[in-house]
Formats: C-alpha cells, sequence, structure tokens
C-alpha cells in the first residue's frame, strides 16, 4: 500500500492560499447598523458583563467559553520533528484548532507560548483559565509534560488534557477492547508488552491499568531495553510507576509468549521473529509513526492469527487520535465539565469499541470503497464515520455526571443526541467520501489541458494523492517548462505526457471521427484538424477508445465550446438527456442546481429529466434526492405563463413513476426553509430541497455565481451527467482544487 505524496511546494502552497494560514473568525452576530455595535460592544456589553460578575456562570451563557477550546504547545516536541519552538509548531496548532471544528464544531484557538519552563507555561496557562472552556496541550516534550498537565489539573477548573499522551491511548483502548473481544481473551489475564516510554506510552499503560490490566502482566520497555524493578539508567519518577519484577531485560526477552505489544516507538523496533514468539492470537498495535515498529505485511507473514492495528490510514485499523479529543472535548464541554477524568476516557474508548461492533452505514461503506464490518481488519471506527458526533459526546457527558464534574448535568439525552447530529457537516464526509471512493477506483484521469499550470498542477496532486494515474495532453517539452516553473519540475517523469503528434493510436481515432461526423458536414482534412490539434476532441478520443478511464477539461476555453468539441466524439446534447449539475456548498449544506451547462431553455419534458439527471448525481454523492421545481410563484399563485412550466413537470416526474421526492412549483425559500413549507401542509416534500431545477440556464448560472461571490459558497461542477462516458467540465475561472475535485467526480463516475 503506498502513502499519499505531499511535496514541500504542495504544502506550502496549501498553507498559503487563498489567505496564510488554515482558519479565520467570524461574527455570530449583526455586525451592519448603529444599534448592532451598541448592543456587542459599548454600552450593551456592560449589561452581561455585570451578570457574569455577579453570577460566573452565566459565562456560558453570553460568552462563547462553553465552545471554546485553547490548543497550546511551546513547540518542543513537535510531531516526529523534535524541538521546534513556539513559533515552528504553529502550523500544527492551527491544524490541530481546525480538527476541532471540522469533527466536533468545537472552536478552537492556537497559542504557542515561549517557554520551555514549566513553571512559566503553568502560570501562563493558568492566567487564559476565564477564557476557555477546555485546554488542550499538544507536543510538549516528556517529562515536563506530565508536571504541567498534572500541576494544572489540580489548579483550574475547567479540562485540561494533553492529546499526545490520552488521546493515543483512548484510541488504543478502544482497539484492544475488540482485539480481545475477538481472540477470547480478558484484559485482567493478557501479558502486555509496550514499547515506547515517552508521554504516550506511560498513558496508555496507565489507562489500560486502570481499565483492569494488571501490573504484574504489563511490561514497558525503552530505548535502554525493559524497565524493571532495581533499574537506574535512565529512570525518572514515571517509568518508576511501572517498573515491573521480571528478568527479562530486552524487548525481545520481553516479547516472548506476550499477548499484546503496544509500540509508540520507532520504525524497525520489532522483528517478525519476535511476533513468531508471541502467544495465540496476537495483538499488534505498531504505531509508530510515519512507519510502524513492523508492518502488517511482516507481522501477517509470520503470524496469520494476529490483529494488526498501526497510526497509517494505508492500513486497516487506524489508531487516529482524531477519534478521540473533538468528541471527549464535545462531551466535556456540554455538561461545563470541571475536568476530563479517567471514567470519561474509558466511557470514550467503551463507545468507540461498541460503534465498530455494530453494522456499519452504507455511506461509510460507500466513502471507503469496500464493505466494513466487525473482525480483525475492523476494530476500530473510521474517522469519517458520521454516528461519531452523536454517540461519543454522550457517553463521555454520562461519565462526567456519574463522577461529579459537571457544572450543568443534561436532563435530555434524547435531545442532545438530536443536536448533537444537527452539527455534523455533511458537505465535508461527502467531500471525503467521494475522495476515497476514488482513491480505490484508480482511474487514469485524462487532464486535456496539458499547458495549463493549474491543471498540471492538479493532474500532479491527483496522482500523488494515490487517486490514480494522470494522464496529461500536451507537448513533453512545454509540460516541462510550465511544472518548472511552479516549483515541481521532478513531476514531469511521474505524470504520463500524450502528444496526439506522436501518438499510435492517432489513425484509430480519426477514422472513428470520421464515420461519425462524414454526414455532417466534415471531410478527411477536417477529421484530421480536429482529432490531431483540438486536445478536447484529442482527449475525448482517448476516452472513447479506452485509453483513460476519465476526462477533466475546460479550464481554458468556455464550458459551451467544450461541449460542442465533447459532442463530435459523445452523444452530450440536451435532446439526448445529457443535464449540467453544480453541488453549491455552505455552512454545512449542500444544495444542488440544475441545469447549469446542456439546456438553454428546457420544457417541463427536459424539466424532468434534469431533476432525474440530479437525483441520479445527488445519489452518488450520499444523497437522499428532494426535487424542488423553483420559480418566482409558489403552487400556482401568481398565475403566469413564464412558470407554467415548471408547474406542470412534477407532473410529468408523476407518469414517470419516479422513486425520489419532488414537488413544485416553488419559491426558492419555500423550497429550502423549514418554517415556510409549514404554510403547505400538502406538499411531497420531508424536508428542505436539496435539488433545485431552475427554468432555465441563464437563472441556474446567475444563482451559482450569486451564490458563490456573495454568499461564498464552494461550487463544484457544473457536473455534466446523462453522458455514457465519465466526463467533467471545468469552469474558466477554476482553481487547481477546483479542477482536482472535478478530476475526482470523473473518477468516481458520479453523473
Amino acid at each position: 500500500m503506498s502513502k499519499n505524496k505531499v511535496t514541500a511546494e504542495e504544502a506550502l502552497a496549501f498553507h498559503l492560499e487563498p489567505t496564510p494560514g488554515k482558519f479565520e473568525i467570524t461574527a455570530t452576530v449583526p455586525m451592519s447598523t448603529q444599534r448592532d455595535l451598541s448592543l456587542a460592544y459599548s454600552p450593551g456589553v456592560a449589561v452581561p458583563c455585570e451578570a457574569i460578575a455577579a453570577n460566573p456562570e452565566t459565562a456560558y451563557d453570553y460568552t462563547n467559553k462553553g465552545n471554546l477550546v485553547a490548543v497550546i504547545s511551546n513547540g518542543t516536541a513537535v510531531l516526529g520533528l523534535g524541538n521546534l519552538g513556539a513559533l515552528g509548531s504553529k502550523p500544527v496548532m492551527e491544524g490541530k484548532a481546525v480538527l476541532f471544528k471540522r469533527f466536533a464544531d468545537v472552536n478552537s484557538i492556537d497559542i504557542e507560548l515561549d517557554s520551555e519552563d514549566p513553571e512559566a507555561l503553568i502560570a501562563a496557562i493558568k492566567l487564559m483559565g476565564p477564557t476557555f472552556g477546555g485546554i488542550n496541550l499538544e507536543d510538549i516534550k516528556a517529562p515536563e509534560c506530565f508536571i504541567i498537565e498534572q500541576r494544572l489539573k489540580e489548579e483550574m477548573d475547567i479540562p485540561v488534557f494533553h492529546d499526545d499522551q490520552h488521546g493515543t491511548a483512548v484510541i488504543c483502548a478502544a482497539g484492544l477492547i475488540n482485539a480481545l473481544h475477538i481472540s477470547g481473551k480478558k484484559i485482567e489475564d493478557v501479558r502486555i508488552v509496550l514499547n515506547g516510554a515517552g508521554a504516550a506510552g506511560i498513558a496508555c499503560l496507565e489507562l489500560l491499568k486502570s481499565m483492569g490490566a494488571r501490573h504484574d502482566n504489563c511490561i514497558m520497555c525503552d530505548t535502554k531495553g525493559v524497565i524493571y524493578q532495581g533499574r537506574s539508567a535512565g529512570m525518572n519518577q514515571w517509568k518508576s510507576a511501572h517498573a515491573a519484577k521480571t528478568d527479562a531485560r530486552t524487548l525481545e526477552d520481553a516479547m516472548k509468549g506476550a499477548d499484546v505489544f503496544l509500540g509508540v516507538s520507532v520504525k524497525g523496533a520489532v522483528t517478525p521473529a519476535m511476533i513468531e514468539g508471541m502467544a495465540d492470537n496476537p495483538v499488534i498495535f505498531a504505531m509508530a509513526n510515519p512507519d510502524p515498529e513492523i508492518t502488517p505485511e511482516e507481522a501477517h507473514a509470520v503470524r496469520a492469527d494476529a490483529i494488526v492495528a498501526t497510526g497509517r490510514s494505508d492500513y486497516p485499523n487506524q489508531v487516529n487520535n482524531v477519534l478521540g479529543f473533538p468528541y471527549l472535548f464535545r462531551g466535556a464541554l456540554d455538561i461545563h465539565a470541571r475536568a476530563i477524568n479517567d471514567e470519561m476516557k474509558i466511557a470514550c474508548a467503551e463507545a468507540l469499541a461498541e460503534l465498530a461492533r455494530e453494522d456499519v452505514p452504507d455511506e461509510v461503506a460507500l466513502a471507503y470503497g469496500r464493505s466494513l464490518s466487525f473482525g480483525r481488519d475492523y476494530i476500530i471506527p473510521t474517522p469519517f464515520d458520521p454516528r461519531l458526533i452523536y454517540r461519543i459526546p454522550p457517553a463521555v457527558a454520562k461519565a462526567g455526571m456519574e463522577t461529579g464534574v459537571a457544572r450543568r448535568p443534561i436532563i435530555d439525552m434524547d435531545a442532545y443526541e438530536i443536536s448533537l447530529k444537527s452539527r455534523m457537516d455533511p458537505t465535508a464526509s461527502i467531500l471525503q467520501g467521494i475522495h476515497a471512493r476514488a482513491r480505490n477506483a484508480q482511474a487514469r484521469m485524462i487532464f486535456a489541458e496539458g499547458d495549463d499550470p493549474r491543471v498540471l498542477r492538479a493532474a500532479v496532486q491527483y496522482q500523488r494523492s494515490g487517486l490514480g494515474k494522470a494522464l496529461v495532453v500536451g507537448r513533453e517539452a512545454d509540460v516541462k517548462a510550465k511544472l518548472a516553473a511552479v516549483g515541481l519540475p521532478e513531476a514531469v517523469r511521474e505524470l504520463e505526457v500524450v502528444n496526439a503528434a506522436n501518438t499510435r493510436h492517432l489513425a484509430q481515432y480519426k477514422e472513428f471521427l470520421y464515420q461519425r461526423l462524414q454526414r455532417k458536414g466534415y471531410d478527411r482534412q477536417d477529421i484530421h484538424r480536429l482529432a490531431a490539434r483540438d486536445r478536447h476532441v484529442f482527449s475525448a478520443l482517448m476516452l472513447e477508445h479506452g485509453h483513460g478511464d476519465g476526462l477533466v477539461t475546460g479550464a481554458t476555453r468556455k464550458s459551451a465550446h467544450v461541449l460542442e468539441r465533447i459532442n463530435h466524439v459523445f452523444d452530450a446534447e440536451a435532446h439526448q438527456g445529457a443535464a449540467g449539475v453544480t453541488a453549491l456548498l455552505q455552512n454545512g449544506r449542500i444544495v444542488l442546481i440544475s441545469d447549469t451547462l446542456v439546456h438553454e431553455w428546457p420544457d417541463e419534458y427536459d424539466l424532468a429529466t434534469i431533476a432525474e439527471r440530479s437525483a441520479d448525481v445527488a445519489r452518488h454523492l450520499g444523497l437522499e434526492p428532494r426535487v424542488a421545481f423553483v420559480s418566482f410563484s409558489t403552487f400556482g399563485y401568481p398565475v403566469s405563463e413564464r412558470a407554467h412550466k415548471m408547474h406542470v413537470a412534477p407532473k410529468v416526474l408523476e407518469e414517470r413513476g419516479v422513486d425520489f421526492e419532488f414537488e413544485g412549483e416553488m419559491t426558492v425559500d419555500v423550497a429550502l426553509n423549514v418554517k415556510a413549507q409549514e404554510a403547505y401542509p400538502f406538499s411531497r416534500l420531508t424536508g428542505p430541497a436539496n435539488i433545485l431545477v431552475v427554468p432555465a440556464r441563464h437563472s441556474a448560472s446567475i444563482s451559482v455565481k450569486l451564490m458563490q461571490e456573495m454568499g461564498g459558497a464552494t461550487v463544484i461542477g457544473p457536473i455534466l451527467a446523462g453522458v455514457d462516458a465519465s466526463i467533467q467540465i471545468c469552469s474558466s475561472n477554476s482553481t487547481v482544487n477546483d479542477i482536482l475535485n472535478m478530476a475526482v467526480l470523473a473518477a468516481c463516475k458520479v453523473g
């Protein structure tokens, strides 16, 4: 299995564009008028200030404290990079902040403190207590991290959590619960060997012991070997607490007959011989990153009965902290917790383990491109399981309430779970899903416009992301020069550059094209010019003849021109059932608008076909289609000849007996707003529409561009649907990411 390749140029561009960094602050209240400013600041702000001064608990009601976490580091142990200092750690801390938001809708601010003095850090963090609902410590080296966390837990009245320790421990514990379930063993009986006596390793062993693992069954090792009673070299109080009474002195000695190996150390620390000597059904969690102590292939080569987990996303059973910390804090914040205790961590681990044993939703299996069911290769839920947000926080919150750390217990847990479901951003999971499906498909993607730097960068990203093979249409010298100009000179050796001037298939392409177009006024010379000199036609011919699996084009020419060229090779015209569907993603919602590409002025039958094509696209994206035919009128009022076709189109769908919800005609607010829909109880829609079929292409274009420019929506499309080939046409103002998204859609055969 291959890792995704990320170059220095790509990583820097990602952090630079569209603006430096990874997040910004947005206001949640109106700030448009003088009255808004008076309420937000002076004099109106004095009222909540006085209320909080009189009763500090109301800070959770009148400020963002209750949903705000500080991600704090001094940069002394940044990922696998070592001591980069406070400023050097900022990109990582920003990344952690956006993970909080993405997975659990927790607002987070990164704070980098320029000190290696534990006392100075403790004093600084303690002073920030009034601002935040929780503190997430990150990338602080051992043993200072133990001192800092312990003191802050004792002296602060909000949760303090060092994720490098406890995040890994929680996910490790969840996986181990299920691994032992499969192997028929009990935690109190198994022999556990841990390699790596840093923050994560010590936290793992401490949590497992609090869950029932016996001290005399656990052996911890570091770079000097077994940590045994009486050892003096390289010891500290945290290691000494786990010193074992044993004759074993090396990792190899300790592993003989062991049931469980936990690794948070370095690549290659474990040999196949060590695995071979373990007990039946050994559990091997080789969690070193980026490369495990031993690979699953190496382990399974000597022990077919092994249950293996790693920290890697390209192997089954990934021990990923993102399964833990966002949901731990979500549950803790929602009860206004004073701390995150062991009981809450164990509840998180048990909830994760239970979730992995349940049937996996179809959308998760679809996203990962394979069937997932509880077993040796699926003992830990996947990070993009939509159930995590409403299953894990309630378990954490209940444990917090039962152990007395909740300031404000949750009374109605059912209502709480419903509120958590509403926090889930479906757009992120949809994009992740199509990327995962594309990676599974491994499509050979034709990028038609190899003379455009944006297209070349997208092609490089497509291939380096492990999505498939990128085929670039262009002249090799030109491609090489343009890649060098954007800082990717070595990429020309990775891409396959296809030039019409020297392909051996040109004669075959020309004969095919001549047979299609000879009765449409094209002679042999015209055919040669089209096949050999028009990159859109040439690329379409490649696709038609199976010399690629998908096609992305349109970044350099107007979409109407590109569609006309593609029609020389494929049947992508309005009367043949093609349609263009554009996805708008904004504020956690996704809405499809149709037709944005093919039909200039569709009639009621065209509109019904457009709705069917749009429903197909919606289902490819994991949505259950709800179609609204939108107009300036609602259910016949006001009466207008222009709106008549929108009124009739639903009747056409009814006659066709389609299997999705549809209704119309209606205004956009009735289509999208639940309150507005209440005025029409007879409507067939059971919720807000996610597909808007509009009267004409110009109204579709206006709607999309208005939402993009004024509303800040992310636009994907137009997605070409209803064509017997996987073709996607970008807009001429597409960014590199837009082009890559269209390639991913083509790889998934969306449309």
